[in-house]
């Protein structure tokens, strides 16, 4: 795992060197083991890479690195889980067992682009990564990213420049950087809680997305990414061509495909644990690992003070049936407080998931003792694990049929019932369901049945990922961009609306969302994280396993539960989702107040000229009375203007 960046530029070329050696410093916690230049100064071409040494931990793993023919550069942030594999393949193509200089999987892929060219070597390889190679016979740029996005990967040309790296910090070192931000993507983040790719929060600067690759020069500064690999395509195949055998089948098959993900993830030179949450998906990962482990694996959790909140008693209790090296930590309110502040440097974009502040700690405990940590994430998007993907279609049968008016009618009376009372009347009835907060969750209703269409699926769903639904008229001279929610054109072609929710979800929200939130916690204290149900080949099998296998007597994963119960007690496991939810609306209420009225001050708004405050203000002033909440949705304001108090 490591930090990567880079200029192209006609202008001061012979001064690219130095300054992409102060980028790559801004990339630092990224890869604190080593740093390196590259630089053509007659081609205005220069490379820096920070380095966080995984696998050989020699300098035969220095970068930039030269390819062995000498024709291409390569800086390179991820792993290439099957490396070796590749290696036995290179020998067996030529007959001739290449030189190798060391065991790093750096010089496995450099090798895979020389003997076979890019294309074919990004589809050989299995990984996370995010690339930047220079073809020094074409005087070509090419950038790469991993398919589903687990690498980030940022560019643009700014100035006559083209500038790339894996975080904005290392662009905003440059000297041409304009830092102009763009309020459509601002839109964007309010509506979403995050920046969708490929826009970022600044002007003339993209994400490349998932599993693309893109070619840049001085001659052809204009171009477009390329896609390598399309889960749209994937999951549309899988479908097409399911998987045709019964359950027994199905368990089988699944544990073979799991088992050699988990287990190929688990390659590193260094001390490697796992996150666990004590659910489905973190709960399987750690018990395959533990399979493949002879000695106790370590995990990490983080739980909280708010009992309700609490899921650390369930993941002890896993992992002591498991026979891990176990640690866990209880986060409270003064905690949050206390992080708050680096909130804008670990996310150095707008980001507003609040399940950053615990994904924060729980990363800062796991650096404490490992430097690579395995993760369940991925799981609900390819196994329906998301409760919309229950409630969804049954909210759409049971209310797509209200005339407009009787449905905004309805809406309009759940949210004239302040939101602490419907949670006192509602209280029994959430118990007996595994719901909390009810009262909440039916006052959320409430406001979507006045401004949501609730006769087709894609419409609910797209709520859902909704924050504030007026986004765009929230920001001064705001807009909302292209993007794939909105083109319903674009969305992936299935039939089945639960396995179409499933599919945007892994095209959106996992890498833009989820991704983002795992990618720069760790990084952030320069822990490598690594994901198996993201594998390619899991990931293949795992769309064309038929919705039945997934999703059964109105429970999701129901496949990934009956391997879970070969390895631990469906008791310890069995249990309503509760996702990494804190308690963000009673925080922003009392502990976190404070500092919240400071940031969303009307005059401070007013004189910062990006929202109208009048909205804003009157969402806190309603949350802070207790008559409804907004946590969530003033979360996203408070981020904004934490970073850009951090970034101005």
């Amino acid at each position: 795992m490591c930090g990567i960046t880079g200029i192209l530029s006609s202008g001061a070329a012979s001064s690219a060197g130095e300054l992409v050696l102060e980028m790559a410093r801004a990339l630092r916690h990224r890869g604190p083991d080593d740093e390196g230049v590259w630089a053509d100064a007659s081609r205005g071409i220069a490379l820096g890479h920070r380095r966080l040494s995984i696998l050989d931990l020699s300098p035969a793993g220095h970068q930039p690195m030269v390819s062995a023919g000498g024709r291409y550069v390569l800086v390179y942030n991820g792993e290439i889980y099957n490396h070796l594999d590749l290696r036995q393949q290179l020998a067996a193509v030529g007959g001739v067992q290449p030189s190798w200089r060391g065991h790093s999987d750096t010089e496995t892929l450099l090798a895979a682009i020389e003997a076979w060219g890019l294309a074919r070597a990004l589809s050989a390889a299995k990984g996370m990564f995010a690339l930047a190679l220079w073809d020094r016979q074409r005087d070509v740029l090419l950038l790469a990213r991993d398919r589903m996005g687990e690498k980030p990967l940022y560019y643009g040309w700014q100035g006559g420049a083209f500038l790339f790296g894996s975080e904005l910090k290392a662009l905003r070192t440059h000297p041409a950087f304009a830092a102009e931000i763009d309020r459509g993507a601002l839109a964007l983040f309010l509506r979403h809680n995050c920046i969708p790719a490929p826009y970022s929060i600044y002007r003339g600067i993209h994400k490349l997305p998932a599993g693309c690759w893109l070619e840049v020069s001085l001659a052809q500064p204009a171009t477009e990414p390329v896609p390598y690999w399309q889960l749209a395509a994937v999951a549309a195949r899988g479908v097409a061509q399911p998987f045709g055998g019964g359950d027994a089948d199905a368990l089988t098959a699944l544990e073979t495909v799991m088992s050699a993900a988990v287990r190929s993830q688990m390659l590193a030179d260094v001390p490697l644990g796992a996150l666990l949450s004590g659910g489905i998906d973190s709960s399987l990962i750690c018990a395959l690992m533990q399979a493949h482990s002879a000695t106790p694996i370590k995990t990490f959790t983080i739980g909280f003070a708010e009992k309700e909140l609490n899921e650390a008693d369930h993941a002890r209790a896993v992992a002591q049936h498991l026979g891990t090296e176990h640690t866990e930590l209880i986060l409270h309110a003064r905690d949050a407080l206390a992080l708050i502040p680096a909130l804008p440097t670990v996310w150095d974009e707008p980001f507003a998931d609040s399940s950053q502040l615990p994904t924060c700690l729980v990363m800062q405990l796991a650096h404490r003792q490992v430097a690579v940590a395995l993760s369940g994430d991925g799981g609900d998007e390819l196994f329906c694990g998301y409760n919309r993907y229950a409630h969804v279609p049954r909210l759409v049968r049971r209310l797509g049929w209200m005339p407009t008016r009787l449905r905004r009618l309805a809406g309009a009376l759940l949210t004239s019932i302040p939101a602490p009372a419907l949670n006192s009347g509602l209280h029994s009835l959430g118990a007996r369901c595994g719901v909390t907060a009810a009262g909440d969750k039916a006052h959320k209703l409430g406001q979507k049945l006045r401004t949501v269409d609730f006769s087709t699926v894609a419409g609910v769903y797209q709520s859902l990922l909704t924050e504030w639904p007026d986004a765009a008229a929230l920001v001064i001279d705001g807009y909302i961009p292209t993007n794939l929610l909105d083109d319903r054109d674009r969305h992936p072609a299935l039939a089945n609306p639960v396995a179409g929710m499933m599919a945007l979800d892994s095209l959106v929200y996992l890498p833009d969302d989820i991704l983002v939130k795992i990618d720069r916690a760790a990084m952030a204290v320069s822990l490598e994280t690594r994901a198996p149900f993201l594998d390619r080949d899991l990931l293949e099998f795992g769309w064309r396993l038929p919705l039945h296998f997934k999703q059964r007597h109105g429970q999701g994963k129901w496949l990934l539960r009956r391997l879970l119960e070969r390895h631990v007690p469906p008791a310890l496991t069995d249990r309503p989702k509760a996702g990494f939810a804190i308690p963000l609306d009673a925080w922003l209420r009392g502990a976190l107040r404070d500092w919240a009225e400071a940031l969303l001050a009307e005059d401070r708004l007013q004189r910062e000229g990006f929202f109208h405050a009048d909205p804003i203000r009157a969402a806190w002033d309603k949350h802070c009375s207790g008559r409804e909440n907004h946590g969530a949705r003033l979360w996203s304001v408070l981020m904004f203007q934490s970073w850009l108090e951090a970034n101005t």
